[in-house]
């Protein structure tokens, strides 16, 4: 029998406790060297917590790390980076406003002579390009440059600092399907180039597609460890999630309704946005009743104006000219909160920033929104036992866990907070959803949930506008897809009439 081939990392009987939550329990994970190795689970499983771990951004309960067979104690994340570990995350860490080499040089700048040695890191720069086949304008502002070639930027910053084990978050998270490819071709150049990658993705296609092994993890434990040739997303999202999961909603056609829920004409926002792009070009869109319209796009192509030309039409920073009718109604000088009250129903792009406020319990944000209204109001005042119950009848519903209402929102993981958003916004039929990134960062589980609620709305006759990066998505709910590129609207499609290929080649530009 052929020897295993030697770890690159192990992780044995690692543990993480905050609190009385058990994040970590007795983890253990062995990771091939020259392998590209899948990191699956739920939101909150404990994945994050074993790679910072790993990298030593926490320090274990109990349980050993080796690297390379070398036991490692990390005194801080710069030993981790001096044995060669890195991690490119979901969020790209680059100063927007500096070159591509500066960015990568921060913090590892070569020095001669008390000056930057420029040249010389070009030169080694260049090498690495050309080896592993990462193409980077060095001299570009960073934020003029595509998603694809910043995630190229992240990636060098690792190997100029030597690292043999990276470590990518959700790495197609922003990217075309033609940048995923490109990523995964280089991925597989790095692989063979005798790197150890180890791939955190809740995208069970792109599992099957790149690795070699995969890890489940579940409530902090690891629940299975499969060879990839050897198993397939219905196995891996049971491994996940405990239970059967769906992972291809099969979605009856629409029967739009007469009439329009959502309409807007000609919104145009002045002014470049970040990159240089226009911020939006005369954008004129409509949403039935009873139908599922989705804008498909790269993220930073408009879709953030286009929500608040939508939401906020008062706000002069966010439109300069058009108009938007809701629900038979010109709203295109009304306030945000008066739009709500009309029946609509809103899952926020950013569900920190926009959605909840992580720092206060679940029943108050169960009440955003709503606290004017019956049955949590009554003269002025607030109805403390309507709250109490409406609130934990749309948790158990909703399954949010922990089914705590005094527990400070930002305790539950993203999947769960993305659910009781949902259960907030849908406690009344609503008449139009707008639906933005609704299961961005939200697991297999919750993705089913979410979109059997969005389907459901729209079968109940309410118009529902689906904002969305992922491509798989907006094909298996959209009954019609408008393509947002550069703040113009550059296609329209009806279910069916167009494949994977072909939207993201006009979500590119082509």
């Amino acid at each position: 029998m052929a020897a295993a081939p030697p770890a690159a990392v192990e992780l044995r009987a690692l543990s993480k406790r905050f609190g009385g939550v058990l994040a970590n329990a007795d983890v253990h994970l062995r990771v091939a060297a020259g392998t590209i190795h899948g990191i699956v689970g739920e939101n909150g499983a404990g994945k994050s917590t074993a790679m910072k771990l790993l990298l030593g951004l926490l320090r274990p309960d109990s349980g050993e790390i080796f690297v390379h067979g070398q036991p490692c104690i990390w005194a801080s994340p710069a030993a981790a980076m001096a044995r060669g570990l890195g991690m490119v995350h979901q969020h790209f860490m680059l100063a927007g406003a500096y070159s591509a080499l500066d960015n990568i040089l921060l913090g590892a700048e070569p020095v001669r002579g008390g000056m930057i040695n420029r040249r010389q890191a070009r030169t080694r720069l260049e090498l690495l390009r050309q080896q592993y086949g990462l193409p980077v304008d060095w001299d570009s502002p960073v934020e003029r440059l595509p998603v694809g070639v910043q995630q190229r930027i992240e990636i060098l910053k690792l190997l100029y600092r030597d690292a043999n084990i990276l470590i990518l978050d959700e790495p197609t998270a922003v990217l075309t399907p033609r940048e995923t490819a490109e990523l995964f071709a280089n991925l597989r150049r790095l692989r063979n180039e005798g790197k150890t990658i180890l791939l955190i993705t809740h995208k069970l296609k792109e599992v099957m597609a790149i690795t070699d092994q995969v890890t489940v993890f579940r409530a902090g434990r690891v629940t299975g460890e499969r060879v990839t040739a050897n198993t397939n997303p219905t196995e891996l999202a049971r491994l996940m999630v405990g239970r059967d999961v769906v992972l291809n909603l099969a979605v009856a056609p629409a029967k739009p309704q007469v009439g329009v829920a959502l309409e807007a004409a000609d919104l145009h926002l002045a002014g470049p946005a970040v990159g240089g792009r226009t911020r939006l070009a005369q954008v004129s869109l409509q949403v039935r009743p009873g139908e599922i319209v989705g804008i498909a796009g790269v993220e930073g192509n408009g879709q953030s104006e286009l929500l608040q030309a939508l939401l906020h039409p008062r706000d002069p920073r966010c439109r300069t000219s058009g108009t938007v009718r809701c629900l038979g109604q010109d709203v295109t000088h009304w306030e945000a909160g008066r739009i709500r009250e009309l029946g609509v129903a809103l899952v926020p792009e950013d569900r920190h920033r926009e959605g909840l406020l992580l720092e206060r319990p679940l029943r108050e944000n169960f009440l955003l929104g709503w606290q004017r209204r019956s049955p949590f109001s009554r003269g002025g005042f607030l109805r403390p036992s309507a709250l109490t119950s409406a609130a934990a009848a749309a948790v158990e519903e909703y399954d949010v866990r922990p089914a705590d209402l005094g527990l400070a929102v930002g305790r539950l993981s993203g999947g769960n907070q993305q659910k009781l958003i949902f259960a907030r916004e849908f406690q009344e039929r609503p008449r139009l959803v707008i639906a933005a990134q609704p299961t961005r960062g939200v697991d297999v589980g919750a993705i089913e949930f979410i979109h059997r609620r969005l389907v459901r709305a729209r079968d109940e006759g309410a118009g529902v506008l689906l904002v969305s990066f992922e491509i798989e998505e907006i094909l298996a709910l959209a009954d019609r897809i408008l393509v947002l590129y550069e703040g113009r609207i550059t296609a329209e499609f009806a279910r069916g009439e167009v494949s994977e290929a072909e939207l993201g080649l006009k979500m590119g530009g082509s």
